[in-house]
């Protein structure tokens, strides 16, 4: 978003799914996950509140979708899709969970790699050809599962698309120099 200069980030523990970590007490957020933001006295978490909120504060990177544009259902609909279905159905797929309630309720693993796959069909990206913060939020927990997506070629190319982006290859470098 080029607002790096604007913005402070604050590194803070957190319980990890292999035991280690653990609840940080300087983490602000309720339940001492991540992320969560603080801007002056408001605060948000979750990913997709989150990402609406920056996009809303920031229009001018051009990566959301603002209130009166023509796509701002969508914008908010993918937000929301990758909270309420991509993010459950990638955990339960790793975890190995699989019941008809699941299913009914969030879809399985192959249907919600279909949608995104659909919506991609004739476009780059799923809000059309430009790139947005939801094909950043979509793609980004398939960087940690990469096989997850290994079926759908469409996926795939557009992940590839979205990895490849100059602005994120500079950042992710920068990430793994740290770690």
């Amino acid at each position: 978003m080029g607002i790096a200069d604007r913005i402070k980030v604050f590194e803070v523990d957190i319980p990890r799914q292999a035991g280690g970590g653990g609840p940080d007490p300087r983490n602000p957020h309720p339940e001492k996950k991540v992320p969560y933001l603080v801007h002056g006295n408001d605060h948000v978490r979750e990913r997709g509140a989150i990402v609406a909120f920056l996009t809303d504060m920031f229009p001018e990177a051009g990566l959301g979708r603002p209130v009166g544009h023509p796509q701002r259902g969508a914008f908010l609909s993918w937000l929301f899709y990758y909270q309420g279905v991509v993010e459950p159905v990638l955990v339960l797929d790793w975890a190995q969970i699989d019941h008809p309630i699941v299913q009914t309720t969030f879809r399985d693993l192959d249907t919600m790699l279909n949608h995104i796959s659909d919506a991609l069909d004739g476009q780059p990206y799923l809000l059309g050809d430009s790139y947005s913060a939801v094909d950043l939020l979509l793609s980004s927990p398939f960087e940690w599962l990469p096989d997850t997506a290994s079926k759908h070629p469409a996926v795939q190319a557009w992940l590839q698309r979205c990895i490849d982006r100059p602005k994120l290859k500079a950042i992710r470098s920068r990430e793994r120099a740290q770690i």
